[in-house]
């Protein structure tokens, strides 16, 4: 069965229908000392569970690792957990003596209440390493070209760095049709990040900016600020995780932005496409 965490139940939902699994029926509560509780009901013939669950908060950390064990209570004999947001995955070093490495410490946590884990696009691919039980990645950029319009005028395929062109590649080979380049990107802290345009031509293209998490909208909004100096016609946002910290929707909004097209790894008024299909195939 299918064993969504609150920030994953319309993707619970979706995986579900397309593996012709069952939908678990699952109860959040929270206790008047602020303490939660997840707890599942769970068919005697049930063998396998699937715990479903974006770890966007701290309580959904907490939430993950009850699920699990509510499954193992309950005698399933063995659990996939799907992590299509790993939060803390990107500290995946100690940046300064005496950090931790947060992403080990979860996954190390994580793998006690589970057989596998299946991770959608993580940011750092490394963190797999730091898991105790098998851990695959499943990549979900193709999934972004669905939803774009199919009029897209000379489409160039943009990723907001190098790193990412892999992604921006995904998405125009989903697509059909396009070209592909990036931006050179200097983060000088976590909200102060200096754009560079690529010699790539933009003007009167529509754009598409493709990138695996949009967190705090900076390296977004100054993309879209450099396209549209440089006249580019119509300027999209395309990513798998919109994580949209503070005011990341307002910054792209008042960017200019044309559309945001995202997938449902964290449910958002943008997602406009499911991993589902990918997830499914992992399992």
């Amino acid at each position: 069965m299918i064993v969504p965490g609150t920030a994953s139940q319309a993707l619970g939902a979706a995986l579900a229908a397309e593996t012709g699994h069952e939908l678990a029926a699952v109860d959040y509560e929270r206790f008047p000392d602020g303490e939660r509780m997840a707890s599942v009901t769970v068919g005697d013939d049930t063998d396998r569970a699937v715990v479903v669950a974006s770890t966007t908060t701290d309580a959904a950390h907490v939430e993950l690792l009850q699920l699990q064990d509510a499954v193992r209570e309950a005698g399933v004999d063995e659990v996939v957990t799907v992590l299509p947001y790993m939060g803390y995955g990107r500290q995946e070093r100690a940046f300064e003596a005496g950090q931790p490495v947060s992403a080990r410490a979860v996954a190390r946590a994580v793998s006690t209440g589970t057989d596998r884990v299946i991770l959608v696009d993580p940011h750092e691919a490394s963190v797999t390493d730091f898991f105790d039980v098998p851990c695959d990645v499943v990549g979900a950029a193709a999934r972004l070209a669905d939803p774009l319009p199919a009029d897209l005028t000379d489409p160039l395929f943009l990723s907001p760095d190098a790193g990412a062109i892999g992604l921006a590649e995904s998405v125009r080979d989903a697509y059909g049709r396009g070209a592909v380049d990036f931006f050179e990107k200097v983060r000088h802290s976590g909200t102060d990040v200096e754009i560079t345009p690529s010699d790539a031509a933009v003007e009167g293209r529509d754009v598409v900016v493709v990138d695996d998490i949009v967190a705090t909208g900076s390296t977004m909004s100054e993309s879209i600020g450099v396209l549209d100096a440089r006249a580019a016609a119509d300027v999209y946002v395309a990513c798998v995780h919109p994580l949209f910290a503070r005011n990341a929707r307002t910054k792209l909004e008042r960017a200019g932005v044309t559309a945001i097209y995202a997938t449902d790894t964290i449910e958002r008024d943008v997602t406009a496409t499911s991993v589902a299909p990918v997830v499914a195939d992992a399992l």
